[in-house]
């Protein structure tokens, strides 16, 4: 595997970031490629820190984009940048520019974890024509139902992303309004993992989205067992999930 930290300008962001990115070896000309998304307080090198990607995804052929997103939760922000349009045009644009990435749907996927496990969501729900499948481990998937019961500094924190929380519920930045609009949809539905322990404070919100799920008749593939909100729980579920990846082999 070749390792790659790629120092950028962001027009869309107008300042420097970085993602890290993985590459298989030998050379080919494309790859698939997963868009694996960090947490809240973390950054685009955390998956490489704390889990071992890089040798899990090195027996599948599968490249791997790690972007920076800081605390954006995938939005564009109320009071701030444009992260969502960032990470869902901008960035796979530049990725295919700069490496070997495929363009076709049934080789494109999203993941991560927890606001990652969120923003994964939100990327294949919102273009189910440009990912095959999404997995969200110990996602925070009832952003609106969340936002009703929230302490004062997370509120407040919230409506700097998202301006008036009550406008939350049923818009581009709801993945359950999101999930009813792709089952009401004639077009392509992504592959859905989703997995939560069941000692995670996103426990309940996890039911919520796999009961709603099921209910409209996605694709989804559920899983939960003991765990907490940690990287014990995420290291092994990451392999779980590249398990499950529809990834075509030679």
């Amino acid at each position: 595997m070749a390792l790659i930290q790629c120092d950028f300008f962001s027009e869309t962001l107008q300042f420097g970031t970085a993602m890290n990115v993985i590459l298989p070896q030998p050379a080919r000309a494309r790859y698939p490629v997963l868009y694996l998304l960090h947490g809240l307080s973390d950054d685009h090198t955390t998956w490489l820190r704390r889990t071992s990607i890089e040798r899990y995804a090195d027996a599948l052929g599968l490249a791997v984009v790690m972007p920076a997103v800081h605390r954006s939760f995938y939005a564009d922000m109320a009071h701030g940048n444009r992260y969502w349009t960032f990470v869902s045009q901008e960035l796979p644009a530049l990725a295919r520019g700069f490496f070997p990435l495929s363009l076709r749907r049934e080789e494109t996927f999203a993941a991560g974890l927890s606001m990652g496990g969120y923003g994964a969501f939100k990327l294949a729900l919102s273009f189910p024509e440009r990912f095959a499948a999404a997995a969200s481990l110990s996602g925070a998937l009832d952003q609106a139902g969340a936002m009703q019961q929230v302490e004062p500094a997370w509120r407040a924190e919230m409506e700097t992303v998202y301006g008036d929380l009550s406008q939350v519920a049923g818009s581009a930045n709801d993945v359950m309004h999101l999930a009813r609009q792709l089952a009401r949809s004639a077009g392509p539905r992504p592959r859905l993992y989703q997995c939560c322990g069941t000692e995670d404070f996103l426990y309940d919100q996890n039911l919520r989205f796999r009961d709603q799920a099921r209910a409209l008749g996605l694709d989804l593939t559920y899983e939960e067992g003991p765990g907490g909100h940690d990287w014990g729980y995420w290291d092994r579920m990451i392999q779980r999930v590249l398990a499950w990846l529809p990834l075509k082999t030679d």
